[in-house]
């Protein structure tokens, strides 16, 4: 990074003015300071996102930047945490300062959008890569955590699954689309949702959740892993969304041909897997329709061990990959 100093590259494009008034000392510093409010817990994650991994190599910078925080988020969701801080660290192969413009703007905007602050960071020379850390905060006793589930609770997911793998699946195989097809898919491809607001106030209800980011099958089994219990979910309650069932029946005779391994394990959904008891369910279901946001029961867990499948006919449904592997050796 000859043709610029890191110094001035952060200063141009990565010095927000703070608003956060539990922000001491921001970007620009060896460390930020921070005040927590007293009596509140600091959730932390940390994603990576890696060109040509994580995403296409043609991908918007734009897109690029509201995803790097976006999975983040989605992260804190999933524990019910309001989000406050973040850091980056971004490592770039060169200078490029349109690429730099549109990366910041759009990180900037998504920043203020979820009253996150950039609070510090770090720039490096490489293949392109994102790094970011989400901070955020939660009431004690309130966090939904993976190993809280219990057999009887119901499961629930927001939102629809596989149309981002689909969206992935259209872009890298340059298939000729409907294009309302192809916008919704690679809108949730590339400007995922982070559940933020529902979450917060399903944490009252929810004692147990996941963000799905590599497959509803593999980080349901996060769940059941982390709480020695077993699940039961049906095919035919997954659900999906009007143009992905369009993308998938067939014209010749009109029936629906879902491919449900790439529902189950395509990935990039970020949307909810919760469970609770059936108790807590309608009070669940009514905090759905209060924010119109789709919410679908999709099983139960169970006492022994393992996830089972059922289809249509309520019979197994084999799923020889259960989702993305982050070192997978065979592609």
């Amino acid at each position: 990074m000859a043709d610029k100093a890191e110094f001035d590259l952060i200063k141009e494009y990565f010095t927000p003015e703070n608003w956060r008034k539990d922000v001491v000392l921001g970007v620009g510093d060896d460390c930020a300071l921070l005040a927590p409010p007293t009596g509140q817990q600091l959730a932390l994650t940390v994603d990576t996102l890696v060109a040509g991994i994580h995403f296409p190599v043609e991908t918007s910078p734009a897109d690029i930047a509201y995803k790097s925080i976006a999975v983040g988020l989605s992260d804190l969701a999933a524990m019910g945490a309001e989000p406050a801080w973040l850091t980056l660290a971004l490592t770039l192969p060169d200078i490029n300062s349109d690429w730099l413009q549109s990366f910041s703007k759009s990180f900037a905007k998504t920043s203020k959008d979820y009253d996150l602050q950039l609070i510090g960071g770090d720039t490096t020379q490489g293949p392109l890569a994102i790094t970011v850390q989400a901070m955020g905060l939660l009431e004690p006793g309130l966090s939904m955590q993976r190993g809280n589930a219990k057999p009887g609770d119901l499961i629930y997911v927001t939102g629809s699954l596989g149309d981002a793998a689909l969206g992935l699946k259209l872009l890298l195989s340059n298939t000729s689309v409907d294009q309302e097809i192809l916008d919704l898919c690679l809108s949730k491809l590339n400007r995922p949702v982070p559940r933020i607001n529902f979450a917060r106030a399903a944490a009252k209800h929810c004692s147990c959740a996941i963000d799905i980011s590599d497959g509803l099958a593999a980080d349901l089994g996060h769940i059941l892993d982390a709480s020695q219990c077993s699940a039961e979910i049906y095919l035919d309650k997954l659900p999906v969304s009007r143009q992905l069932e369009k993308y998938y029946t067939n014209p010749d005779h009109g029936k629906l041909e879902v491919d449900w391994k790439l529902v189950l394990a395509g990935g990039d959904d970020y949307e909810l897997c919760m469970t609770l008891p059936e108790e807590q369910s309608a009070a669940l279901v009514s905090l759905a329709e209060s924010m119109a946001l789709s919410l679908t029961r999709i099983g139960r867990v169970g006492s022994t061990n393992g996830l089972q499948i059922l289809d249509e006919n309520r019979q197994p449904f084999i799923l020889d990959k259960s989702g993305y592997e982050h070192f997978d050796n065979n592609g």
